[in-house]
């Protein structure tokens, strides 16, 4: 099971390496995203907090990359943490999410990324719930809802 020691190796080292790559131009990445979709995940932005109805949203189901459509996150891992954001205790696999350190606001986080595409999902923090511990605190507009 991951832990925050093991985000942070994979911080400094790498995550495993993903399931597939899906690499596209900035051009194609503007065409494909809303304006929202494109400043948050490809320009590593953040939408206002409370923004969205994702963060209330608890039917099963899993939530996949906008960008690529990889599956992300499981619907029974999501948690209300009162931030304003989805937030989730794990990722579906290991190899889905890659981890980097962000220095930017004068402060040190673990920035969460799609490892398939490279878009930007949120930050990880170490204040989740057992059994993880961890609080992955991703954009709503960086995720959609899929059924499985």
């Amino acid at each position: 099971m991951l832990d925050w020691n093991e985000v942070l190796r994979m911080s400094r080292d790498g995550a495993p390496p993903p399931p597939r790559r899906v690499e596209k131009t900035e051009a194609e990445w503007r065409e494909q995203l809303t304006p929202e979709q494109f400043h948050v995940t490809r320009k590593a932005g953040t939408e206002r907090p409370f923004s969205s109805e994702m963060c209330s949203l608890f039917e099963p189901g899993r939530y996949a990359c906008v960008c690529c459509d990889e599956p992300l996150f499981d619907a029974m891992e999501k948690f209300e943490s009162g931030t304003g954001w989805p937030s989730f205790t794990a990722p579906l696999e290991e190899n889905v999410v890659a981890y980097h350190m962000d220095r930017s606001l004068g402060m040190t986080r673990v920035e969460t990324v799609c490892s398939v595409c490279d878009a930007h999902l949120g930050h990880i923090f170490p204040d989740g719930p057992a059994p993880t511990g961890l609080r992955y605190c991703i954009n709503a507009v960086a995720l959609k809802k899929i059924r499985v």
